[in-house]
């Protein structure tokens, strides 16, 4: 028994042995390969450090509007009597659209005009009178306000047929018409719709962090769907609060549209230029790597990456300024930089930026 033990406790004691150095080559093997591929220069791209012009541009969506836009519509109820526009065309300010039934009112105003003809003869003889003092004061004063007073009523009957004419308060191109002659109509019917649309207004929002950027008087450009033609506009007005729901800014612009190419409701494309700046420094974004500090990016020194924090406050889709970090001259690797570290050795091809 005491030999059966004995073998078994050689044979255990030789197995531990043979794993044990199997593990260890195993190690010594891994590391030979992190030391030869530490020796091995990783081949990146990169690009030359150098000062550019740098456009801050931004992509906004907006809303093209008329210039001035109503609803046609009468101030009185009362029958058509005549519709002097025609649908879809041009007016001026001051034309006469709509003619509402006043005869009526204009009887009452031949009535008004003979009562106050009347009371101003009457005054002009109590004047006389009054002259050699065969009246009093007080009966002349009487004859005098009887005649203000119809004159006060004349003045009010014809204000009453000035509002049975329709009058175009301004000009602009007038739409489809919804009433017809003899039709009756009142202060809430819809005649037509009337708008100015030269100049064209554009509204759009821009995120909170732009407001200040933008000011009254900023160009902007914009396209609309079908139209390969790139329009301007200039800002006129911005609303004094940002909207606490979206965040945003409202703002306004005008723009030419003496060829009537846009609508109002058309959808624009607008592309707002935030900022111009000179002698900017721009790497591309795929170059950039966030960190708890905020961004690092690689630069090549002495044959190795070396890892940096740069400062940005702008970015775009393909650029950042980098306003901190980074002087003209300097090589940024622009390639492989999850697959180094600092301090790595490799070996860069200078792209052009």
């Amino acid at each position: 028994m005491k030999i059966k033990y004995f073998v078994y406790t050689v044979l255990f004691l030789l197995f531990a042995y043979l794993i044990y150095n199997r593990l260890n080559s195993g190690k010594k093997d891994n590391v030979s390969k992190k030391e030869a591929y530490a020796q091995v220069d990783i081949l990146v791209d990169a690009l030359i450090v150098k000062e550019q012009d740098f456009a801050n541009n931004v992509s906004l969506s907006g809303t093209l509007g008329a210039n001035e836009q109503i609803q046609v519509r009468s101030e009185v109820s009362g029958l058509v009597r005549q519709i002097y526009f025609t649908e879809g065309s041009n007016v001026s300010a001051g034309d006469l659209l709509v003619k509402i039934d006043d005869k009526e009112l204009v009887a009452q105003l031949s009535q008004a005009n003979t009562k106050e003809k009347l009371a101003s003869e009457v005054e002009a003889r109590a004047k006389k009178l009054l002259k050699v003092e065969a009246i009093s004061i007080e009966e002349y004063d009487n004859v005098s306000a009887e005649l203000k007073s119809l004159k006060a009523q004349t003045q009010l009957i014809r204000a009453q047929i000035s509002r049975t004419e329709i009058r175009a308060p301004f000009g602009g191109k007038i739409g489809l018409r919804n009433i017809s002659n003899g039709a009756y109509v009142n202060p809430t019917t819809d005649i037509a719709n009337l708008i100015s649309i030269n100049p064209i207004k554009i509204a759009f929002s821009v995120p909170e962090k732009y407001a200040q950027m933008v000011a009254v008087g900023s160009s902007i450009q914009f396209t609309i769907s079908g139209n390969t033609k790139i329009f301007n506009a200039q800002v006129y007005a911005k609303e004094p609060a940002i909207d606490v729901a979206t965040r945003t800014l409202v703002l306004k612009a005008k723009s030419d549209n003496s060829n009537n190419e846009l609508i109002p409701g058309s959808f624009a494309n607008i592309n707002l230029t935030l900022q111009n700046l000179k002698n900017a420094i721009l790497i591309p974004t795929g170059a950039v790597i966030p960190v708890l500090k905020g961004k690092q990016i690689y630069v090549f020194r002495d044959g190795k990456a070396k890892a940096i924090v740069i400062k940005s406050d702008i970015r775009t889709d393909e650029n950042i300024l980098v306003t901190e970090g980074l002087q003209v001259g300097d090589t940024v690797i622009t390639t492989g930089i999850m697959a180094i570290k600092d301090n790595a050795p490799v070996k860069v091809k200078i792209k052009a930026y």
